[in-house]
């Protein structure tokens, strides 16, 4: 347990919260955006502006965060990224559906609640499958 709360684990997380944080104002600045000025179906919304909001988050992190592996291939490792964000857009979608739908809470209240909780499969999952190094 101690080796996982080690300084350079620590120093990881928070620079990927940082890129976290950017990422998630661009993901939030385009789905009100699309709510509000284009009426835009909030549930797409999110799909589109999630999208945008990992793109931004996976080049930031392979040039921040992570290290790009030796053994692995940009193409794999873009794709395995890709899989990983499809889990997370599922996720994200899921959180948001039945938090709007189902429980009636306004969708930019869930999309932070949403965003908290896909972080954390987000960071241990590219952490496993896609980082070389700390940075």
């Amino acid at each position: 347990m101690r080796a996982a709360l080690s300084k350079p684990s620590t120093m990881q997380f928070m620079k990927f919260a940082v890129v976290g944080i950017i990422s998630f104002a661009v993901d939030w600045a385009l789905l009100v955006f699309l709510v509000e000025l284009c009426h835009a179906d909030y549930l797409l919304s999110t799909t589109i502006s999630f999208t945008a909001s990992v793109i931004l988050n996976y080049a930031l992190s392979m040039r921040y965060v992570f290290d790009h592996r030796d053994d692995m291939s940009r193409k794999r490792e873009f794709t395995i990224f890709a899989i990983l964000s499809a889990v997370g857009l599922g996720l994200n979608d899921v959180f948001m559906f039945v938090g709007v739908t189902v429980l009636n809470i306004a969708y930019q209240a869930m999309k932070v609640i949403a965003t908290f909780c896909v972080t954390w499969y987000n960071f241990f999952s590219r952490k496993k499958f896609l980082a070389g190094a700390a940075k």
